[in-house]
């Protein structure tokens, strides 16, 4: 699995029974304290085999970082970075850094899986059930924190949100025999199930009320608190997106903004969402799966 239809992640058979999972992201700050950023960062890069149903191996650290800062900040970032790949069952291999104005940290990660339990984006069926694992907004409060518009309370929800790993929520798709899932990252909920969508020659119908948001997220957001990827978002998906009369402009940027470290998006079927809510328990069910052509339907 490459190019040829774009997943969350590379996969590359070895053997009947294993194949390699091959990812990477990095990105600037979006939190102020460093130890934190490194965490979900980490999280972040680590969350790319977990959408593929796999489990992480090992990891590189990609680091770029300014002169003018100390390296007890780059210490506390790497700190951050290998806890979290601990935590993930997997360990710090190397890394490589270069001199940037701006720092950045991220993550080349290598997983392994079964070549029978690759979950991949497409695959979701008509009458599949979708699940969502992480509560949205995470774009919203990140930039209100950069304009000195956020509560402290809530900007502690959202930084635990993005670092809380996707591992239990892939080994629950395993158990679960999920169809398909992917992880709700830079194209915000709405990009990242038309790609599912779309692959499946599937819709999704997402309904508004079950929507789980982190706390202060719909206040910021009506504040005006977008990072300019909602616009672009918008622009590309739009057409791929059909809102119900009930559904507010408010409502409809905030589906289209970009989510840093978001939750998996599972499709499975219906007989299935007690036993992955079992072994998921942040996991809430949000929609349904019907035949079609890549259309998302968010009914007010």
């Amino acid at each position: 699995m490459g190019l040829a239809k774009a997943d969350d992640a590379a996969v590359y058979q070895l053997n009947d029974q294993q194949a390699i999972i091959t990812t990477t992201d990095f990105f600037p700050p979006v939190v102020d304290d460093p130890y934190d950023f490194g965490a979900i960062a980490a999280a972040n890069a680590l969350s790319d085999v977990y959408a593929m149903g796999g489990q992480v191996l090992f990891a590189i650290n990609l680091v770029a970082f300014p002169d003018n800062l100390g390296m007890d900040v780059l210490s506390e970032i790497l700190r951050g970075g290998a806890e979290k790949v601990a935590e993930a069952g997997g360990v710090i291999a190397g890394g490589h850094s270069v001199n940037d104005k701006e720092p950045k940290y991220g993550l080349a990660v290598t997983g392994i899986i079964h070549p029978d339990k690759v979950k991949a984006k497409g695959g979701a069926l008509p009458g599949d059930v979708l699940l969502l694992t992480k509560p949205l907004g995470v774009g919203v409060v990140t930039t209100a924190l950069k304009n000195g518009l956020t509560d402290e309370a809530d900007v502690a929800v959202a930084v635990a949100s993005m670092k809380m790993l996707n591992k239990a929520a892939a080994e629950a798709a395993q158990l679960a025999n999920a169809h398909s899932l992917t992880d709700i990252t830079g194209f915000g909920l709405l990009g990242h199930a038309h790609e599912m969508a779309h692959l499946g020659l599937v819709d999704f119908h997402l309904q508004l009320e079950a929507l789980p948001w982190l706390p202060g997220a719909l206040r910021y957001g009506a504040a005006g608190a977008f990072p300019g990827g909602m616009g672009r978002n918008l622009e590309y998906f739009g057409p791929w997106t059909k809102f119900g009369p009930g559904v507010s402009q408010l409502i409809q940027d905030m589906l289209m903004t970009p989510e840093t470290s978001g939750g998996l998006l599972v499709a499975l079927p219906a007989d299935q969402v007690e036993t992955f809510r079992a072994h998921c328990e942040t996991a809430v069910p949000i929609g349904h799966v019907t035949a079609g052509e890549g259309f998302i339907h968010v009914i007010g």
